[in-house]
């Protein structure tokens, strides 16, 4: 019988102790803000802080733009592990510079030297330029090889009306089958 009351002692005030306990906390809570100015109008709080913000906190209205090209072309070397990677920007400055489908310098170079990993040492000839019998050009760096190249595939094909991998074949490797033109044009495909 005493386990019996216990229990409905228990049951029946415990919900009325628990609701009793969350007014109490309210009211302390409310009374806490009240106090401490949190409601109040008129405060005469004297205010200081520690540390002021920093500048680098400081929002500001500049956009920089880049250019989704450097990146595509950056994404391309780096996925064959190119030597070219940090030379992307180069790739887009020499297109634009001379008016050339950015794709272009790339895809030769996937299809003459695996990107430059396959190349005659210190000749930064990624593209087979001006390789032929026992003459090979080499180039002081790879920045000088992508102005080069671009600046001789415009001159001396681009201005005479050959653009597409197909036309440039026929002078660029012209005991070419056609495969290397099929494989350019892959090449430019994947960097879109």
């Amino acid at each position: 019988m005493k386990k019996l009351l216990l229990l409905t002692f228990f049951f029946t005030f415990t919900p009325v102790l628990i609701f009793v306990s969350i007014l109490y906390a309210l009211f302390l809570s409310y009374n806490y803000r009240l106090h401490n100015g949190l409601f109040a109008q008129n405060t005469n709080h004297k205010i200081a802080f520690a540390a002021l913000p920093s500048a680098e906190n400081v929002l500001g209205d500049e956009i920089i733009f880049k250019d989704a090209r450097i990146e595509i072309v950056r994404q391309f070397f780096q996925k064959y592990k190119s030597p070219l990677e940090p030379f992307a920007s180069n790739v887009i400055e020499a297109a634009d510079k001379y008016s050339l489908d950015f794709r272009l310098l790339p895809a030769i170079a996937m299809q003459e030297s695996n990107l430059c990993r396959k190349i005659i040492k210190n000749s930064y000839n990624c593209w087979g330029f001006g390789i032929y019998g026992k003459k090979i050009t080499r180039f002081e760096s790879y920045a000088e090889a992508i102005d080069t190249v671009t600046k001789t595939l415009v001159k001396n094909y681009k201005t005479l009306g050959l653009e597409t991998p197909e036309e440039i074949m026929g002078k660029y490797t012209p005991s070419n089958n056609g495969s290397w033109a099929n494989s350019v044009n892959y090449f430019m495909s994947m960097l879109q």
